[in-house]
């Protein structure tokens, strides 16, 4: 199945009342479904007709069926990314996310991310039954409960920093998380020295190009090497489904200078901070273009003194096909990689 990032979107509504007496048992139903094209807006919306009234008859009929689309980008399985079409070269589509960055999709040329993981706590039973002694010990010498469990609180205050502490020191010992990181992706070049990977730095973590051929997101050799280099797994998830790759080719919102205009949008599973107007989701709806369009001018602007990656080197063989190389000078230049701006 190959990729699919519709140009135009529209959404349809069917909403009823019924009689006390209905066969279903409901009072009322409303159901909305999107639909899409590449074609014109009204093949979407014609899709968008049929999908709801589809959607609305099974519901009616019993069927357990979500009453609208999930307001997400691209995650939902059965629907292609429903993201603004920035530009198009070949077959490559760049998009802009629900909160504001443009990303590179791809549908053969494989780009993973790979984080950094954070410090984990050493607490274990032993830290708790240690500060539950503690506690009890000085409870039983002053004969008070008030005094066990305030010693209860503070010795588990200070077992809890204990481990913590533990835990970053051993986090530390053995090269920290981009050290553990390095180490998977080099064990995994050592053991497929035909593979040519393009290594690049994130602000979180390594980014990773494969060069040396072109790759279907549901090959058995791509779900190994993210699980040899510890991808984030949504993101193979989303590959899978959406039959693509991606890489995000310009900088977080919130690491450029937006945090003292961010909000947070109902609907998006995100903690992050975003000065992303409402609806950041696509399609927007017509009265909040000009707020988005004023927002995305300066979003461009803020973005011209950052990198979204920066290249480290090459890794494996030195084998490519054209179409990889023609992605990575894509990416390069948007990321703006061969630059020393700063990482956001």
């Amino acid at each position: 199945m190959a990729m699919i990032v519709p140009e135009f979107w529209a959404e349809a509504r069917i909403s009823e009342q019924f009689g006390r007496d209905h066969i279903s048992g409901r009072r009322s139903l409303t159901v909305r479904r999107f639909g899409w094209s590449n074609a014109n807006l009204a093949d979407a919306q014609a899709m968008a007709d049929a999908r709801v009234r589809e959607a609305f008859d099974r519901i009616l009929a019993g069927a357990s069926l979500p009453k609208r689309d999930p307001r997400v980008p691209y995650d939902a399985e059965g629907l292609p990314i429903r993201e603004q079409i920035v530009e198009r070269d070949g077959d490559v589509v760049i998009t802009r996310n629900s909160y504001g960055a443009r990303c590179l999709n791809s549908p053969d040329v494989l780009f993973a991310d790979v984080d950094f993981d954070e410090p984990v706590s050493a607490w274990n039973k032993y830290y708790f039954l240690s500060s539950l002694a503690a506690a009890l010990i000085a409870g039983a010498m002053a004969r008070h409960l008030g005094v066990f469990l305030l010693s209860w609180v503070f010795a588990t205050g200070i077992a809890i920093a204990l481990a913590q502490a533990r835990g970053r020191a051993r986090h530390r010992a053995d090269g920290g998380a981009e050290g553990r990181a390095r180490r998977r992706i080099d064990a995994f070049v050592g053991a497929h020295p035909d593979w040519h990977l393009r290594l690049y730095r994130t602000p979180n973590g390594f980014r990773l190009l494969a060069m040396h051929r072109v790759f279907d997101p549901n090959d058995p050799a791509v779900i190994g090497f993210f699980e040899a280099i510890g991808a984030d797994a949504y993101y193979a998830l989303l590959c899978r489904r959406q039959h693509c790759f991606r890489a995000r080719v310009s900088p977080k919102p919130w690491r450029i200078g937006d945090r003292a205009r961010s909000r947070t949008r109902a609907g998006v599973a995100s903690n992050r901070p975003d000065s992303m107007p409402k609806a950041g989701v696509w399609p927007i709806a017509a009265e909040r273009m000009p707020e988005r369009e004023r927002w995305v001018e300066d979003y461009e602007r803020k973005s011209l003194g950052y990198a979204s990656c920066r290249f480290v080197e090459a890794l494996g063989s030195r084998d490519y096909v054209m179409a990889a190389q023609a992605v990575q000078r894509l990416h390069d230049d948007l990321c703006r990689s061969d630059s020393t701006l700063p990482l956001a």
